[in-house]
């Protein structure tokens, strides 16, 4: 059943987009003078000498491997370190700044040993805020990505954008000012204008540097190549694409675990006005790291008006499609002649705006096609949300040993620091020489089920906390568990470990999914739209908020633990039978020799993950 959802999206795996500018065509320039085997700048030790195409018996044979990685690649990966220092440093303790009291005769909300707090609005409050930040959050990428692809590029949108998000940090530290934090409704104005400045910022950063750091790697088709040890083998632009997007999730971790840990000592030893000003120094850092490397990224210019076009394209090709009934819907958009009836041949009066061709139609209707796996993922990030908010409150109520309540969230970066390597390096290389494809869809709906395995033990941890509590399913509020033992916070070790699992094999194959299938044009859009189904995580999990206070909890991690199961099962489902419709059969006609590859390859293998 697995290998009919490859075929999937082997069928709609990248391919060269055709240059609509002449900006494109010196773009196009730029990547094949990067494409020499000797070129310089790498930071991998040089392994591989390029010699040809690959045959068809060498797709078959030969051991497909990643190429190289350029300097320029790296960079960027060192500037989402510092990012998410800043960024995940200064979350980290939104929950307790929000949702615990100003400790007795604190002006900081320093809690020493005690627990730190500021504005005491309640674990309720401060989860409602919490998701809707995810929610803000989330839907600002869209922006973001529009204003790259269509007017400024990616480097200009992640400046001005880096500009935004330095405001936004150095507004958040007022709110935590001794003068101001003793004043909660006060403090509560410049906290919620720096989050949404630092929201804005963050939606031109996340859509467009995951996009820049891929459009550094040179190779972009299959080719064959021999290693140190004088083996033939096949650089693989997917297994490249793979690798560097592994080493890009681990550099996040490791800037998010260094910022949360060192922001909760700080939040607990001198006050959250530390925690908010050193992630805003360090953010510093970033702008003047793209600044100085600015002549050695490769970038698709903008686009114009595609945006817009691809906009109108999609309401010209649901028109008369629509019904009351979701059924028919579902079958209008899937009728083999979906696109083609759209297509500028097949329409006599043309609108104004429709300058392009028929191929400009395969390419978005291929983007759109490409995320349907898309459409499960707001099931899959209420998981995710509970580490922020649910499961740091659920740290509370267990003996932490001394241990800040929000420190074990750090667990999370540790395992998907330790999990990127050891997936880059040994899982996909191991699986690939056994011959065994674990591609795309298997990976997300692995990971989406590794959430659900991870929130079902939440439910159990949190069903041990009731039965332990002296007053039962009221843990939260209960002074007298000081007198009674309470279970190890250590319990919560194995659900950042699925979790980071999850991460993993769900995200980091989403962002490579949404990239190898976007047209070049539309890249930035198409990431957008993936960080996009955050948005309706986001209000999922909002939705679940009133199951957020006691006597509810195991309720809540129950219902998010079989969303994500859903998810798994479904993206699956969803994807294991390829349709074809006229245009993909056309498209696979004019296959790119690296789809070649995977297509000889599914089919000569007879084993499936």
């Amino acid at each position: 059943m697995f290998p009919n959802a490859c075929s999937n999206i082997t069928t709609l795996a990248s391919r060269r987009d055709n240059p609509l500018s002449r900006e494109s065509t010196l773009y196009s320039e730029v990547v094949q003078r990067r494409d020499e085997p000797d070129a310089p700048g790498n930071c991998e030790k040089g392994e591989l000498r390029a010699e040809t195409r690959p045959t068809e018996d060498e797709l078959r044979r030969l051991r497909r491997v990643p190429g190289r990685i350029p300097w320029s690649a790296c960079t960027i990966t060192i500037i989402e370190l510092f990012e998410r220092f800043s960024f995940n440093g200064t979350f980290v303790v939104f929950v307790n700044f929000l949702q615990q009291p100003l400790p007795p005769n604190s002006k900081t909300g320093a809690g020493f040993r005690g627990q730190s707090g500021a504005l005491n609005m309640g674990q309720r409050v401060s989860t409602a805020i919490s998701l809707s930040n995810s929610l803000w959050m989330s839907t600002a990428p869209l922006f973001g990505a529009f204003i790259a692809d269509q007017y400024l590029g990616r480097y200009k949108t992640l400046q001005w954008s880096n500009v935004i998000t330095i405001v936004g940090h150095f507004i958040l530290i007022i709110s935590a000012l001794p003068r101001v934090i003793v004043h909660s409704l006060t403090a509560l104005i410049p906290f919620l204008v720096g989050v949404i400045l630092m929201g804005i910022g963050f939606g031109g950063i996340k859509p467009n540097i995951a996009t820049l750091v891929v459009e550094q790697l040179p190779d972009t088709e299959l080719r064959v190549a021999i290693d140190r040890k004088g083996r033939r083998v096949i650089i693989d632009p997917e297994a490249t694409r793979s690798r560097i997007l592994l080493y890009f999730y681990g550099f996040i971790n490791v800037g998010s675990i260094t910022g949360m840990i060192a922001m909760v000592y700080a939040e607990k030893y001198v006050g959250f006005w530390l925690s908010f000003t050193v992630p805003s120094v360090t953010f510093l850092i970033c702008p003047l790291i793209l600044f100085g490397f600015r002549k050695k990224y490769a970038s698709a210019p903008p686009s114009g008006s595609v945006l817009g076009k691809a906009f109108r394209l999609c309401l010209l090709s649901m028109k008369g499609q629509w019904s009351w009934n979701p059924a028919t819907v579902y079958r209008n958009i899937h009728h083999p002649d979906f696109w083609n009836r759209v297509k500028p041949s097949r329409i006599t009066e043309r609108p104004a705006w429709m300058t392009h061709d028929d191929s400009w139609v395969d390419e978005v209707s291929r983007g759109i096609r490409a995320c349907r796996c898309f459409c499960w993922y707001p099931l899959y990030w209420p998981a995710l949300r509970q580490m922020g908010s649910n499961m740091m409150s659920q740290a509370a109520t267990l003996n932490l040993g001394g241990l800040p309540n929000d420190l074990l969230i750090n667990l999370n970066p540790l395992f998907c620091i330790l999990l990127a390597p050891f997936y880059a390096h040994i899982v996909y290389p191991v699986l690939a020489r056994i011959g065994l494809r674990f591609c795309p869809i298997h990976r997300i709906s692995a990971g989406f089920l590794c959430a659900a395995l991870g929130m079902a033990m939440c439910t159990v941890v949190q069903h041990l906390i009731y039965s332990s509590s002296a007053c039962g399913k009221h843990a939260n509020h209960c002074p007298a568990d000081r007198l009674y033992p309470k279970p190890s916070v250590w319990l919560q070790l194995p659900v950042y470990l699925l979790l980071a699992n999850s991460e993993i094999l769900a995200n980091v194959t989403g962002i490579e999914y949404a990239y190898s299938q976007a047209p070049s044009n539309m890249r930035s859009l198409v990431m957008a739209l993936f960080y996009f189904t955050g948005a309706f995580g986001s209000a999922i999990s909002q939705a679940l908020v009133p199951l957020s206070e006691d006597p509810d909890l195991v309720w809540n991690y129950a219902t998010v633990s079989v969303l994500s199961l859903v998810a798994s099962v479904g993206v699956w489902w969803s994807n294991r039978k390829p349709k074809k419709t006229e245009g993909m059969e056309e498209e696979t006609e004019n296959e790119t020799e690296e789809e070649r590859g995977r297509n000889v390859r599914d089919l000569d293998s007879n084993r499936s993950w």
